[in-house]
């Protein structure tokens, strides 16, 4: 018998349960016939949504010259595109040198921790995450540490808190606004207060902005980069939510601030994507497009729109069940649900999750998968049809109800 083969040790400390055990589950009950309603990513094609016409046939017009091998940063007219969208809204130095496409925001969050982090250092991440933020820093040897956003607080982090967290090893604080799982959006006081810290600090602000144009109930979206001004500051966008264009894997991520400052750091992030040759060329054709053509975002978020309505029937499904709380979402595509009152007692959100797959064939997320020290909460998605949605809450809440039955069953007499 050969001997096993060694993986990397690290990996033991990655958690990413988004496509993890409980999706590998739900793959074999879909081969045994069972038919479910998976509510564990972020897909909008997978729930019939399509990207706009008009990036499609921005890709098929130039589908012809997408052969080569592009610069590592991006096609350049791409790069002019994402530059005059964030000089638009008041992004310090944005010009097209400062300026990465990679293949979706996901890779550029991996090349943008590696060409910073040496090993043992620290980044500020928030509780809950997206769970990739925490995989990255921890396969580039860095370290998360956690400021809590706690839903007592609207989800909504204490810069009080953050500072306190900040040590000799810190070199980043990252920022997911709107936030993805909780749907938070953060308002421009509670930015310029985390500015600051980053300033007296020294720290890399890192703005994950992917949810930048989905917002609801007159919510506002304020990016961080005009606030940061001369401070180093990464802005990450893309297509793959507010343009419904996951598979095409185009993200980009803009360095503001002082060039003098973060020239370092650009010409590592430059490196790095060297070596990877470039990101995916035909997708990049669509990004002028994307930034400087129709937008299709926001009648989609408004009352009427598919997206709307789905979060209108999640708050409503939460707000008449006697064991869910909710946050309203302010934006992005999630909701972020906790289990109270009996149905609570002795709740654990893994067990939770695999019960609902196994027993009412949905699949969610568990709270504790996006880093957070509860075990109460869970993640949907908005994007089925609402009416979709509002049979999955009533799964939820049958589940939920033969709990708070069971915790409320008298102890039998020892005899």
């Amino acid at each position: 018998m050969s001997a096993t083969l060694p993986t990397r040790q690290r990996l033991s400390e990655v958690r990413y349960e988004i496509r993890g055990e409980l999706a590998r589950r739900a793959r074999e009950l879909e081969a045994q016939g069972r038919s479910l309603i998976k509510l564990n990513i972020g897909n909008p094609g997978a729930f019939g949504f399509r990207a706009p016409e008009h990036l499609q046939r921005a890709i098929a017009d130039h589908i012809a010259g997408t052969d080569p091998y592009t610069h590592q940063q991006g096609l350049p007219q791409a790069r002019e595109a994402i530059a005059a969208f964030h000089k638009a809204r008041g992004t310090p130095n944005a010009s097209p040198e400062r300026v990465f496409v990679g293949n979706g925001v996901s890779e550029l969050i991996d090349i943008s921790l590696r060409a910073l982090l040496n090993p043992g250092d620290e980044v500020l991440l928030p509780s809950p995450d997206y769970p990739l933020w925490s995989a990255a820093t921890i396969l580039n040897d860095g370290r998360p540490v956690y400021y809590r956003c706690d839903p007592e607080n609207g989800f909504l982090p204490d810069p009080e808190q953050m500072e306190a967290l900040v040590s000799s090893r810190t070199r980043a604080i990252v920022l997911i606004n709107p936030n993805n799982p909780t749907g938070a959006a953060y308002p421009r006081a509670l930015l310029e207060r985390i500015v600051a810290i980053a300033q007296k600090h020294k720290l890399l602000l890192m703005a994950d902005e992917i949810y930048d144009g989905i917002l609801y109930d007159g919510n506002t979206f304020e990016p961080i980069a005009p606030l940061a001004g001369d401070l180093p500051c990464l802005s990450f966008g893309g297509l793959s939510k507010v343009h419904r264009a996951c598979g095409w894997r185009v993200g980009w991520a803009v360095l503001s601030g002082d060039p003098l400052a973060s020239g370092d750091y650009h010409h590592a992030m430059d490196l790095l994507g060297a070596l990877r040759l470039c990101a995916n060329v035909p997708g990049q054709f669509a990004i002028e497009a994307a930034l400087h053509g129709q937008d299709t975002i926001t009648p989609l978020c408004e009352p009427g729109g598919r997206l709307y309505e789905a979060r209108r029937a999640l708050v409503e499904c939460c707000a008449a069940s006697e064991h869910l709380q909710l946050v309203a979402p302010q934006g992005a595509l999630y909701g972020f649900p906790s289990v109270v009152g009996p149905a609570a007692q002795g709740f654990d959100d893994h067990a939770f999750a695999l019960e609902m797959l196994e027993s009412e064939d949905v699949l969610i997320v568990p709270g504790s998968s996006f880093n957070v020290p509860y075990r109460n909460h869970f993640r949907v998605t908005l994007l089925p049809e609402p009416a979709q949605l509002r049979e999955v809450f009533a799964r939820i809440d049958r589940v939920l109800a033969r709990r708070a039955a069971t915790a409320a069953e008298p102890h039998a007499a020892v005899a």
